[in-house]
């Protein structure tokens, strides 16, 4: 596992607009001001019921530190595929692997992070699943979760900071989560 308080010398995978590769970067290099567009994937993951599990990020992250977020987010290693990566980090992160994980597009944003200065300008490749046991966080990754329905999620992102790539992938993966968790309201 990464160092929680900065970033391990990891490589990434840089993409071209269209998702095809064209090199590498080292992971704090990619982030830094201008950004460059790299490999990257979200997971979404649902209780039977239709709540969203939710990870506020670990306090000492080296960035968007104590932010909620969405299941799980990473970078698949160079070469790795990223359902397998998205498998890979959800259980390093949260103690759990998600149960039928499927793709739900891709979507291409750049957002600044104001707090560290870094930009996510990621091709991010969009997962949803389902999750049948409690999460048990990695404290240098992940604060706290939460499962939330969508009237508690709209409540949630009116009074705590969520990150700053948030509604972009939630935004993208919404078909795909309305398939996936009927019964909570998305």
């Amino acid at each position: 596992m990464t160092n929680a308080n900065s970033p391990a010398p990891v490589a990434l995978e840089l993409v071209n607009p269209q998702g095809e590769t064209i090199g590498q970067a080292e992971k704090l290099s990619a982030h830094t001001q201008p950004g460059t567009l790299h490999r990257a994937f979200s997971v979404f993951l649902f209780t039977p019921d239709g709540r969203m599990l939710l990870q506020r990020r670990a306090l000492t992250k080296y960035h968007s530190a104590g932010v909620w977020s969405n299941t799980c987010c990473g970078h698949p290693y160079p070469g790795e595929d990223p359902a397998a990566a998205a498998t890979r980090r959800t259980r390093e992160e949260l103690g759990l692997a998600p149960d039928g994980l499927r793709p739900a597009g891709t979507v291409v944003y750049r957002h600044p992070d104001e707090a560290s200065g870094l930009v996510e300008h990621e091709y991010n490749h969009l997962f949803v699943g389902t999750t049948y046991r409690q999460p048990r966080p990695d404290p240098a990754e992940v604060h706290e979760t939460a499962f939330v329905d969508a009237a508690e999620l709209s409540a949630l992102r009116q009074r705590a900071p969520f990150s700053a790539w948030f509604p972009t992938v939630l935004a993208a993966a919404l078909p795909e989560i309305r398939r996936t968790a009927p019964a909570g309201g998305w």
